[in-house]
Formats: C-alpha cells, structure tokens, sequence
C-alpha cells in the first residue's frame, strides 16, 4: 500500500521543510549561500540533520516520488529499510543489501542517499574489476603518468556514498583491498599517499602543520564517508562467495520484494485504466512464481518489470495478459517442460487464457514533430524516433512477422528489447524493419564471450600526442545520440559483463571510464532547474541520454537441461521485456521465397516439405537439425536454384548439412526424412555432380569459363597481381565440377565455407579458384589463441603510442579483395562468432572503435571512422570437419547458415588415379590402383568408424612421390611413412595392413613386422639405428616411487617407460609390463630383440610368478581367466578404438583458458595502454578454469545399459551365439570405460522374466579389474540359465529412461537396451517400446538392439521404431559394432 508520508503515522518521514519548497529554490538558496544545515529528516523514531552537498550535481535526483500536494510517496516496506539505513549512518557502519535481481536495493540506495542531501560516488562491479578501477588509475597527459582518484578514494576523501553495485561478480581478491578502508578508515594509494581516518588525523593536526601533512602525503578520510554494497546471495544465485573478511566489516539487510498491497497500489497508481481484476490476476501470478516450492526450480520473476507490463495494457486494452507475461517472463524458452506444465496450471488457475490478442492488418508510420506516429490498424503510438531517410530495402509483409513487429513497437514504447529466436528466423531482419518504420539509426555491437565490461562502455586508446584517452563504444553513442544499440548476441556475453548493463537500462544512468556520467534527460533538466547551465554540466562531465535511444538485444534460445547453465539468468530477466520468434511455417517460407526469387520451383517445395518435417518432428535428434535448414538457409537455396535450375537437390542438401561428416545415427535419421520429402539421391549421384560429364576449364577474351559457368575476368593492377595465389594443380574431373560449383556460389554473392579431412586439398581448391578468377588473396590462418583483437587489428607501440594496424581481415574489406580464413575450427567459436554481423549485414566494429559499414552507406562519406565494404570484398573460410578425430570447435555448427557450404572429399578412383599419375608418371597404373583402392577401402572403414584415422589423397600422393624419386623402394618401407604412426596401436595396425595386402600391395614384411631382416638383406655404407646404449643385467619388480612421478629410461623404478630390466611399459628386459599412467617412451623392436637369451627367460619366468600372483590377489583361477579372455579377445579392437576416442576428448576437456590481468606470464597485446600507464596486471597466463568464475563444471556422460538376461538368450545361444556376443558387448563396455569414470559413469541392469531391473553393475562401483568383470558376466549367464521365461523389454525401457531422467549431475544421457524379443509373439507393438524408449527425453536419449530377431519382423520394426534408435542384428557378430557406433554419436 501507498502512504503519503507526511500525513500518516507510524514510521514516517517528516522533514521540517518541506521537500518541493527546498527543491524550488534550490537555486536561489546557492547564490544566497542560506544555511540548510538546520534541516532534517525524520523516519520513525529516527532522526538525522541534514548538510547541504558541496556538489549538487552529485545528488541522485529524481527517484523520490512526490504527490500532487508536495508529500512523499514511499511504501511501509520502503519506509522500513530507509529507516535502517538511517540508524547504520548514524551509527558510521557501512551497508551491504542483499536480495532479488533488479532495480529494487539500488533504487533504495539512490532514494535514501536523495532524501539525505548525500553525494554519490558508485562503480558497476564484474569479472573485469580491479584494484586500479577502485583506488588510482594512472592516466598519461602531456607524455607524463598522472594518478587519477577513482571512486573508493573520491568518496573517502569527500565524505561522499561509496555504492558497490554486483559483489558477486568480482573476482574474490579484488575487493579485500578496501578492507582496511572499511575497517580502520586507512589506505595506501599507489602515488605514495595515504588515506588516514579523521581521528588520527586531527590529532596529528595538533602537533603538526597541515602543510607538513600534505608534503607527507597524508590526507583526510571524511567522517561522512560511507560504503553500500549490493549482492545478491551467493546461495541461491551464481557468483563469487564473499571473502569472510569482507562480510565481517558490513552491516546485512535482506530487501525483499513488496507486499501484494503495495504493488497493486503503485500499479494502479501508474495505469489507471486498466481493469483491477487484471492487475491482480497479474499480480497474482507473479506473486505466486515468486514463491513456489524450490524443488521445481522457477527462475525468479522479474517484478520491476510489472510496471511495463501494465503500461502496455493501458496504451492497448486489447492485449491480453498472457500476451504481456509473455514479453515480462518468456517462460516458454527458460522452463523445460515440467516447469512448463505448473506455468501452465497457475495461469489456468487463475482463469488467463493462453490466447494471443488481437490481429493487427497492417503497420504505418509518419514523422510528427519531434516524434514518430505509428498505427497499428486503429491503435496510435507516438515513440521517440529519429530522422534519417528511410532505406528501400525489401521486406515481405507476412502475417507473422506483422504481429511480431506490432508487438515489438508497443515494448519499444515502455523499454528496452531482446528478441529471441534460432538462428536463422529473421531475428535482425525484423529489427531493421522496425528501424526503418521509426526512422532510426542503429549501432550494430557484436557481443562475444571475451567481450569485458569497458568493451561495452569505453576502451583506453591514445591520441596523436600519446596522451591516453577513453573512445565511446557503440552503446555509449547510441545513448548520446539517442539512437538504437544493437546488441547481437546476447546469449554470448558473461553474466557479469552484462551486469554492467542493468544501471543504463533500469535508470538510464551510466558512469564511464572516464568519469564523465550520462543521465536519464528529466534528471538533466532537473540539474537545469537547480541552477547548473548546459555549459557547467558539460564540463562536469555530465551529458543527457536522450529519450529515442533504446537498446535492442538479439540472442538465440537457452538450451534447457544442457550442462551450462541457462544464459537468461534472473538478472537478465529484469533488464528486458522479451519477444520470442518462431520459425515460419511452410506457407509463409513459400510466400518469401515467391517475393526473393519469383516462381517456387518443385524442388524448392520438396526442401520446405523438409524444413517442416525436422522442425516438426517429435525425435529430438531431427529437431535438433532443424536449425541448419532454417529459413535464411531456405533463401540461399532458393537464390541458388533460381540462378542454376539444374542443381541437384539431393547435392545441395549434402553441402547444406556436411551429411558425410555427420555421425551415423544422426545421418541415418536425416537421410530417411529426405526420403520421406520425396527427394532421392539421383541414379549417377557420386559425391556430386554427374560422373559421366566432363567439364573444363578455359580461358578466352578474358572471359573464365569453368563447365558451362562463366565470368569476365578483371584486368589488375601491379600491387594487386602479387596477391593472386598460383599453385601447382591438377584438373581432375571431379575437381572441376567442384570448381564450378564454387564459382557458382561466387557469382550469387555469397561467402564460402569449406569443411573437410585433412589433405583433401581445400586450400589447393582455393587457391585454384582464386588464381583462375585472378581475385587478390588477404590470408589468415587462426589457432587457439586469436582473439577478437587479434582478428580484426593488431596494435603496436610506437615511439609511446599505440598504433593500431590493419589486419588481414580489414585490408581485404577496404580493397576489395578475397579474404581466406584457414584452420577456423582451430579459433574459439566465441571469436569467430564476430564474423556473423559482418556476413549478415556487412557491418563491424573493429578493436580500435572503426566501424565497418556497407559499400552504400552514405554515413562513411568523408568519415575517418568509417570504412566502406568493398563491393567486391569476399570471405571464404576452411575448416576441418568437426568431431573426432580432429575434436575443434564446430565452426559450422555456428556460423555455417550464414556460408554456402561445401563438404570436400577425397577423389573418387578414377579422379585420384588421374592426379597419382601426374605426380608419378613412371609408377605403373597397376600399382596407382591398387593403392587406390586400399586407402579408398580405408576411407570407409574410417567413415564407418571402424578407423579413428580418416586416411586421406596426401598420404597416397607421399607415397607416388617416393615411388616416382626411388622406384626400387620396397612397398614395405614405403607404407611404413604413413602406417609407423600405428606401430603402437597393434590392433589399428592389423586391420590397416590386412586391408593393404587384401588389394595385392607387397607389405608382408612390414605386416609381419620382418623390416629388419628385410633390411639386413640389403647391406648400406652407412647405418644409424637408435639404442639406448645400456644393457641388461636381469628381471626385477624395481622400487615404487611413492610420488608417482614419470621415469624415462633407466633401471630403479617400477611403471617407468623406455627403460631396462624394470617392470614398465616401452623399455627391454622387464618381467612385465606396468602402466603407471605416463606417456610411454618406447624403444625400437631391434634393440628389444637385441635382449640375451638367458635375460629373457628369466624375464618370462618372473611374468608367469607375477601373472599367478595377480590372479590369486583378484582370486582369479587360471581357468577363470581363459574363460573371461573368450570373451574380451574378440572386440580388443573396439576396446582400443573406444579408448583412443575417450583419451583425445578427455585431452580436449583438459585445455587451459587464458587468465587475464596477472601480474606476470605473457603480455596481453590488449592491455598495452595499461602497461604505459603504469599498470602492474597486464599479463595473461594459462592455467585451469576458476570454478568460481561461472566455468561449469564438467559434468560426466551416463549410460545405462539394459541387458536381456531372459531364458531365450540362453536357449538360442548354441543356435546363433547371441547370448556369447552380448556378454562380449558388454565386456567391451567395461573395459573401454575403465579408467574413464570421471568421463563416463555406466550401470548394467538386465531384463528377462523375472525382472525389468536387475543389477550386474552399480554406477558408483565400477568394475575394477578382470575379476570383477567376470563374476558380472557370470552372473548374467547364470541368470538367463535359470530365470522364468517371459519378456520385460518395454518395461524396462520405459523404467530405465524414466529414471535415469531424474538423476541430476550429469551431461548426456543414453540407455541402451539389448533385447532378442520376438516382438509379435509377446504382443508388443514397436510403438509402445518407441514410446519407452522417449520417456526420459529431452534429458536422456533412448536406443534398442534386436539380437537375432526374425528377418521377416525386421522391416517393420525399422519403419515404426524412431529413425536412428533401433538397430536388428541379424548378425550377432555385428553387436560390438552397433554399440560402438552408438556410443560415439550419443556420449562422445
């Protein structure tokens, strides 16, 4: 409830003047310099006199709210805190408020600090903080470092209100600096001096002169000085813990939100007109979200909001409440589908409908004075607008889109904006739409991951003279000039970065770096009003923002129950009101197809037919895919096929989604939803393209003609003529046709990704292309440690000042020329992200503030910070194809819909013999062959993931080139150049050779591992082999080193590698082998063999000693032993490809991050400025993640695997085997995992008769060694033996999902269920299982094998079971495979 303050009793405040009169004549109480210190303020029983402020600028204004008669209006809960915070000023005890996100404690603060007549100094906290930023910050003018007072000091040194706004975002050592200023009231400041409390102070005064205190640098902590601190509670909101000294030194006051009263009298109060029974089911709702049980987990509403909310239903009574909820509380893309449903009954309960409002037919807009008049149909909305002229670019009027855009205007008309939607779905296409209708210029900012706190408001340059100043960043211009910020990319930012957002959006205030302040324009005026001129103002540093700027965000959708937690946190709930896009149905995608590219071709309707099939779907793996076809990548298509008909669309959708490079699953399952849009792969279709046609390439009249495509060809000048790439290239056909297919992409306009193996020659491609095209080459090749800076300018120190010089990336945008970005999955996505903005609208905002626009904009015309893209400035980028075994991050996942794609392979056989033979004219065309088609074999065992290494033409071309030098070269040597990195890897290494000597290449030797004699027969002048130079005295354990710390060579300790006599892995001599868990140092075959006789016996007869006592520790007879090797033998191989995997992802997962501002380690190129200043933490160094600083944690994979234990296994296992082959499956399973708990937790249950859940394997109990594999394998046996018969396979599917879905704490969840169920003879329809086996989604992700099912049910069970979750195999031999495949799509 609202209460005028000064005629009520209880807690009130009761001034002896009164507030409106002391504001009324603030001005003329300063030029007649009238005391004011007799005036005073009364709240409760608690009493303060108030001091006239020395700088009235300085007074928050403005956040007191006042009634028609001059009295106050504050609420009792507002009235309690206010009161509090008197009795701790009075007591000179410093605050820290905590409480929900939003506006609320530092409205509080700002209101309490009004009241009071106090000064205030504040400062936003983030990860970015640090100690300069709080007590000096040196500055160079007139090429001299001058300390500047920052904020702690100002406020100490002036008796001002420290306000510490976002504690939980600051690094946990920053704000312990201020300890003993909160303590003792001292400091010591970097220029020498020190900050002493008043007390000692005026007792030094005593015995000592104030000019001898100033000449030793002592100065004069204020009593007035004060600190609030704002937190939110780390307990319940992500952030650093408060150091416990810190917490010691404030005074806690928890500011719950208001009470239903309150909130409803301030409502009504604000939107007169709006219903009360809508206000209070509105109320209501958010009330009751606010405390709901915490099990389910709802993020916080975001209260302060409330108020745009009801200001929009009283400009549009037609809205309905569920329309502004919606916009307040995007429920629909922050809650899973659990909190959904209790959403979903709160609005029911309280009788709002989940209806949408009215229908707007059409949107115009008209300048009107200083603002823009805009109707919506009958509906009329003045909004702050601009006055540019608006631009002629096309945007279809969709209905959709129409509502969309109506319901963005009237947000616009109370706040600020985030659109949220998948990429792809038009989301910057609507935002210049609803520019364009409100004549507004915009300021693109590309958000990034990295992106710090400064970047978002000022960046220290320096001038020409060397002097260090601040640039404004495009959100700081926007509010000066009052037009819209685009901010892409919310979704990317740091949660502590934004936080720095919630001043400027909540109050439209902003302190920047360089101490100047922007204010909210009735606050300006209000300075006016108090005397202060324009003049005055500006240089006090104080400027307007004015009423047109907005900010408009654009971000993607959360990802609900994924390991990182949700981006749209509570504090960013309260800073936005929120519009959600959807994709567009197929209607609507033909209607803008229809209006971009004239008529809609039936293969364009095949690929929209696709569009809704994937977005429709309820399998979450074809969703998931969706967002590769969305409707930006549906307008490339159709532009494609509008300019080259014959485009094969079966081609074109192989490019669009890398179908090569995805995992069998997921290809699996997209391939059948082609199918099921009635698109098939053409009867010629190989790679692409039709093999029978032959394509060339020529030159005549300057015209390029590659196939039937062709270009004029530009004459250069000399400068440009050196940038042309020439290479070396060999036109085979299928290169041709790929050529062509480039160039076609070229000539529509659009940039060029190209994904591929390694050495399938996408940088020849290119630089072919280029050459022919005779375009310019800008060349950059990324890694892991380019930054944003980096990408776009590169600074230099130059005679004192930092120079910023033109990267690759801006030279080829200013003259045209093509840009190659090599290696992109090399680079953070979070780097790469920022090329988005410049693909999509040809803008950028470069590192040292240039801007980067369209070659049409009139805005560069004569602008130094400006720069014009050149009209034939072009981006093509190389990347290696994502996932394992190159495990970089997945460039196309993330900016592929904004490229043409192109999947790059090796050669078909008849292309790659063409291109051997120019390499190897004299080798003979049977041996070209042969090796073709060995590795061709390989490629495909590699793509079925029977390999981990994709064998690629640059290997094949190595081995031509040697034959082609040296022809007498035996085979076997040869392949041992590309096949030694194997040598130990036995398993990998005997499939390879066996597939080489399958297709008649003469490795025998080198299979049978025979090169040394092989070798010995062939006498050289001059032979260097490597040994070690030590030999062998006789076999012993060696000492344990209690440290476990890696030994090389040697013969002390046990578990070393490459040593002697030991026991270890790598060296000679040993009893056994030991793995200590160390890199292996080996040495070579020859010097093992090398080893005496008698030296080796003993050996073998301490390995059998030690081989029987490891048996009798796990209790492990011999017999025991050779049962369990029957069935761990057969999948050795499976076991190692599967542990090769997990130990490259767990070396991936292992990289450390950079850490910034360190005071030593390696200069960071982005803190020069600082180091010329002064500045001690400009360094960054590598280390571990901080699991403080919002790093999730890494979470494990989980899998369950259900086993079929019933008595049919048993049965028909002396038929087909089937049982044997699942026991050996599920050895595998153990055995790959083991050592990988920290990677992945499993569990086995079994199924059959007598249960659906029968336990073999606890997920906290792995099995440790062979002993315990065994006996779990034993007990499967022995069950399927003796159990019931009868089938439980829904059942324990159904279970098993379900319940693996609850667990929390993990990553991915997968559950395989094994079964040899003979479906129709229970009675089970595969859409029962189908539905079991998707209970746990979206959390978990369900897949079932058939083992030895019969071959008439298989047809149908595939048809009717989810694409990709069902496998029958026929072939139990097969079953080890299946599950490999499985678990390298769904865990790895």
């Amino acid at each position: 409830m609202i209460y005028h303050l000064q005629c009520r009793g209880g807690y009130l405040v009761r001034q002896s003047l009164q507030k409106t009169v002391w504001g009324r004549h603030c001005a003329t109480i300063a030029r007649d310099s009238k005391d004011l210190d007799g005036e005073q303020i009364t709240i409760g029983d608690v009493a303060v006199r108030l001091k006239k402020p020395k700088n009235i600028h300085l007074v928050p204004h403005k956040y007191v709210n006042y009634a028609r008669d001059g009295s106050i209006e504050m609420s009792q809960s507002r009235l309690h805190h206010l009161r509090w915070m008197l009795q701790k000023d009075a007591l000179k005890q410093d605050m820290f408020l905590l409480g929900s996100p939003g506006p609320l404690r530092r409205q509080l603060v700002m209101q309490y600090l009004e009241l009071t007549n106090r000064e205030l100094e504040y400062v936003a906290l983030s990860r970015d903080t640090t100690e300069n930023d709080l007590k000096q910050r040196r500055e160079i003018q007139n090429k001299t470092a001058t300390y500047y007072d920052q904020c702690a000091v100002r406020a100490a040194l002036h008796g001002r209100v420290l306000v510490l706004d976002g504690v939980e975002n600051v690094e946990r050592n920053v704000l312990p600096v201020l300890n003993n200023l909160l303590e003792n009231r001292e400091m010591h400041l970097e220029s020498g001096k020190f900050l002493m409390a008043p007390d000692r102070y005026d007792k030094l005064l005593e015995t000592h002169t104030k000019e001898q205190l100033d000449q030793w640098g002592v100065l004069r902590v204020s009593e007035e000085f004060r600190v609030v601190a704002l937190g939110l509670p780390a307990q319940k909101y992500k952030g650093t813990p408060l150091d416990p000294p810190l917490r010691s030194r404030f005074q806690s006051r928890n500011v719950a939100s208001y009470t239903f009263l309150e909130l409803y009298d301030e409502l009504q109060q604000l939107a007169s007109d709006v219903p009360a029974e809508k206000l209070k089911q509105l109320l209501t709702f958010a009330l009751t979200l606010q405390t709901a049980d915490k099990d389910i987990q709802l993020p916080d509403f975001p209260l302060h909001n409330l108020r745009l909310a009801v200001q929009m239903l009283q400009t549009n009574p037609a809205l309905t409440l569920h329309d502004v909820i919606s916009n307040v509380y995007p429920y629909q893309s922050i809650l899973n589908a659990e909190q959904q449903k209790r959403v979903h009954e709160l609005l029911t309960s309280l009788q709002i409908q989940r209806v949408s409002g009215y229908k707007v037919k059409s949107i115009t807009s008209q300048e009107e004075n200083d603002s823009i008049k805009v109707n919506l149909d009958d509906l009329q909305l003045r909004l702050p607008g601009g006055s540019i002229s608006v631009s002629s670019e096309k945007f279809v009027d969709l209905s959709h889109q129409r509502q969309v855009l109506a319901s963005l205007l009237q947000m616009y008309a109370v706040g600020d904006i985030c659109l949220v939607g998948e990429k792809g779905v038009g989301k910057l296409t609507l935002t210049k739409q609803l520019m364009r209708l409100l004549h507004q210029s915009t300021e693109p900012m590309m958000l990034y991951e990295d992106m710090t706190s400064r970047d978002l408001i000022q960046q220290r340059i320096t001038n020409a003279e060397g002097d260090t100043i601040w640039q404004d960043s495009p959100l700081v211009r926007a509010a000066k000039t009052g037009s819209v910020v685009i901010l892409n990319g919310l979704h990317r930012l740091h949660k502590s970065t934004s936080a720095v957002l919630q001043r400027i959006i909540h109050e439209r205030e902003v302190q920047l770096c360089d101490g100047t302040t922007l204010l909210r324009s009735d606050r300006y005026k209000a300075l006016l009003s108090q005397g202060l001129s324009e003049d005055e103002l500006t240089k006090l540093g104080i400027f307007p923002i004015r009423e047109s700027f907005r900010i408009i965000a654009l971000a993607e959708p959360p990802k609900i129950g994924g390991i990182k937690a949700s981006w749209l946190t509570p504090e960013l709930l309260s800073m936005f009101l929120y519009q959600e896009l959807r994709p567009l149905q197929q209607s609507e995608e033909n209607e803008l197809l229809l209006q971009f590219c004239g008529k809609v071709e039936p293969k364009m309707q095949q690929l929209l037919q696709l569009a809704q099939i994937l977005r429709s779907s309820t399998d979450s793996m074809l969703q998931s895919l969706s967002g590769t076809l969305s409707t930006r990548q549906l307008l490339k298509l159709g532009r494609r096929l509008a300019a080259y008909p014959d485009s094969d669309v079966y081609e074109l959708l192989q490019n669009t989604f890398l179908i090569k490079f995805m995992p069998s699953l997921s290809r699996a399952a997209l391939e059948q939803a082609i199918q099921q849009a009635g698109i098939n792969q053409s009867s010629n279709f190989k790679f692409f393209g039709n093999k029978n046609k032959t394509s060339q390439i020529s030159v005549v009249d300057n015209r390029l003609r590659i196939g039937a495509t062709e270009m004029p060809l530009a004459e250069l000048q000399l400068e440009q003529q050196s940038k042309v790439p020439s290479t070396l290239f060999y036109e085979m056909s299928q290169h041709v046709v790929l050529l062509e297919r480039l160039l076609q992409d070229y000539l529509i306009g659009e940039h060029l990704l190209l994904v591929g193996n390694q050495g399938v020659g996408k940088n020849k491609l290119i630089d072919r292309l280029l050459e022919l095209m005779r375009r310019p080459r800008e060349y950059i090749q990324l890694h892991r440690d380019t930054t944003v800076h980096s990408l776009t300018v590169q600074s230099t120190l130059r005679d004192g000042q930092i120079v910023f010089e033109d990267s690759a990336l801006v030279k080829a945008v200013k003259a045209g020329h093509v840009l190659v970005i090599d290696e992109a999955d090399k680079a953070p996505v979070n780097v790469t992200c920022i090329l988005r903005n410049l693909v999509e609208s040809g803008e950028m905002i470069l590192s040292d503030g240039r801007r980067i626009v369209p070659h049409n904009d009139t805005r560069a015309d004569g602008a130094s910070d400006f720069i014009k893209t050149h009209p034939d400035f072009r981006l093509i980028v190389l990347a290696n194809r994502p996932g394992f075994p190159f495990l970089g991050n997945d460039f196309f996942a993330a900016l592929g819909d904004i490229f043409s794609c192109h999947a790059i392979d090796n050669p078909m056989p008849d292309s790659e013999i063409f291109l051997l033979q120019q390499y190897g004219p004299n080798v003979p065309v049977k041996t070209l062959r042969k090796l073709v088609n060995a590795f061709g074999e390989l490629r495909n065992l590699a793509d079925e993931g029977l390999l981990n290494y994709p064998y690629s033409t640059r290997e094949v071309v190595n081995i031509v080139k040697h034959l082609e030098a040296y022809p007498g070269e035996d085979m076997s040597e040869l392949v041992g150049n590309v096949l030694d990195f194997d040598r130990y890897q036995p398993e990998a290494l005997d499939q390879v050779t066996q597939v080489l000597s399958k297709h008649g290449l003469p490795i025998e030797a080198y299979a049978k591992n025979e090169l040394q004699a092989l070798r010995e027969k062939k006498e050289l002048q001059l032979s260097v082999k490597r040994y070690s130079g030590l030999g062998v005295s006789g076999p012993k354990f060696g000492k344990e080193d209690p440290k476990n710390e890696p030994h090389v060579g040697g013969n002390t300790w046990a578990g070393g590698t490459g040593g002697r006599d030991t026991a270890g892995l790598g060296g000679k001599g040993g009893p056994f082998r030991l793995d200590k868990g160390h890199k292996v140092h080996q040495l070579s075959d020859e010097e093992k063999a090398a080893i005496p006789e008698d030296i080796k016996r003993a050996a073998r007869e301490m390995n059998r000693k030690a081989y029987e006592q490891k048996l009798q520790e796990i209790k492990m007879s011999a017999f025991d032993h050779q049962v369990y090797a029957q069935y761990s033998e057969p999948n050795r191989k499976q076991v190692q490809q599967l542990k090769a995997i997990l130990e490259a992802m767990q070396t991936k997962s292992k990289e450390r991050l950079w850490q910034k501002y360190q005071t030593d380690g390696e200069l960071d190129d982005t803190r020069l400025i600082e180091g010329i200043t002064g500045e001690k933490n400009i360094y960054k160094r590598r280390s571990e993640a901080n699991p403080e600083a919002d790093h999730a944690q890494e979470q494990p994979n989980r899998l369950k695997l259900v086993v079929d234990v019933s008595g049919s296994m048993y049965r028909f296992n002396g038929y087909d085997g089937r049982l044997d082959r699942e026991l050996e499956a599920v050895v595998m399973v153990m055995e790959a995992f083991h050592g990988y708990e920290k990677k992945i937790v499993y569990d086995i249950i079994g199924h059959s008769g007598e249960g659906w859940e029968l336990p073999f394997v606890n997920a906290a109990s792995a099995p440790k060694n062979d002993k315990d594999r065994y006996m779990a394998i034993r007990q499967m046996h022995a069950h399927s033996q003796y159990c019931w018969s009868g089938d439980s396979t829904v059942k324990a599917a159904r279970e098993a999902c379900t319940s693996l879905s609850a667990e929390e704490n993990y990553e991915n969840g997968t559950v395989v269920v094994l079964s040899d169920a003979n479906l129709a003879r229970y009675g089970i329809a595969p859409k029962d299982l189908a539905k079991a086996l998707r209970s746990g989604e979206p959390k978990v992700k369900g897949y079932v094998i058939f083992i030895g099912s019969l071959a008439e049910e298989a047809e149908e069970i595939i048809t009717e079971m989810p694409a990709g979750q069902s496998f029958v195999c026929m072939d139990v031999t097969k079953l080890p495979q299946i599950l490999k495949q499985i678990f390298t799509s769904s865990l790895l």
